[in-house]
């Protein structure tokens, strides 16, 4: 594989797309309580179809999904959030998460790779559809590096981004190895996959004590900065969070400020409520009344 020459748009099926356009068309237009016939339309199928479609892709119903999107869980869970994870911590979780069957091993670069800002390092990388959009998926021989989102024709902005944190690795287009990384993460959900983390020693620290959240909890940045020894570091603790390489597999979104809202995701605060919502949907199990969905 030559280096980076163009991006080239791989596929992972147009359902992927309709998914994602559903969840961020739900997803912004939740407060209006939009009907199963609404969001249906919104991505060109039938209600029966859009409904078994939706499902089978996203893991939950569409109202299950809008149910959940007020984050009037996430406020609830706040109450408890520091002790949920000072029991993780506690219990030496920090270095291992699970999202499904899917079990996280960590391996950080050494002080010597982030000071030479990659150099010698190879990384393949490819996007790939999913549940949030486009998905820029990066890994170097020892796991994945990099996780990132997006839309449509933001594909060179996201890799531009992704690529000035490790400004002298040698990047190699290579959709064939991280579709298949993709695809674990999101369609199997099974397997060990192993990440491999560039960072200062304080943002692996704070990296692993977001993989202690688990999922359909949610933390705040002071209860982080409780639980790694400092509670006086809320803002070094957010700066870390905002630096998080590999989203949504470190759960940076589980992170809510102190009144339970909404603050700064670097993918977008729509996408940050999707994810919310999609994981509050899996591991409560419950469909709100609320929704107008059927």
């Amino acid at each position: 594989m030559s280096d980076i020459l163009s991006i080239k748009p791989q596929e992972s099926g147009p359902e992927w797309r309709r998914m994602a356009r559903a969840i961020r068309y739900l997803s912004e237009n939740y407060q209006d309580q939009p009907s199963l016939d609404a969001a249906a339309e919104a991505v060109g199928l039938s209600p029966f179809h859009f409904q078994r479609v939706f499902t089978r892709y996203v893991g939950v119903s569409p109202k299950s999904f809008v149910g959940h999107l007020t984050l009037g869980h996430a406020k609830d869970e706040l109450a408890n959030g520091t002790s949920v994870l000072g029991a993780a911590l506690d219990a030496g979780l920090s270095g291992s998460s699970r999202l499904h069957d899917l079990c996280l091993k960590i391996e950080a670069m050494t002080p010597g790779d982030y000071a030479r800002g990659g150099d010698g390092i190879a990384i393949d990388f490819g996007f790939h559809d999913c549940a949030f959009g486009r998905a820029l998926v990066m890994a170097t021989d020892k796991g994945v590096c990099g996780l990132a989102f997006g839309d449509d024709g933001e594909e060179r902005a996201m890799l531009d981004d992704m690529r000035a944190r490790w400004p002298k690795a040698r990047f190699v287009e290579n959709p064939a190895r991280t579709g298949r990384i993709a695809a674990q993460i999101f369609e199997t959900q099974d397997g060990d996959l192993a990440l491999h983390l560039l960072g200062t020693p304080w943002q692996i620290k704070v990296w692993e004590a977001l993989l202690a959240i688990p999922p359909g909890k949610v933390a705040t940045y002071r209860g982080l900065a409780d639980r790694i020894g400092n509670i006086n570091a809320s803002r070094a603790v957010g700066t870390a969070v905002g630096r998080n390489p590999i989203s949504w597999l470190i759960p940076c979104h589980r992170v809510l400020g102190s009144d339970g809202a909404l603050h700064g995701y670097h993918w977008g605060l729509t996408r940050k409520r999707s994810m919310l919502a999609l994981e509050a949907a899996r591991y409560r199990g419950e469909s709100p009344s609320t929704s107008a969905i059927a």
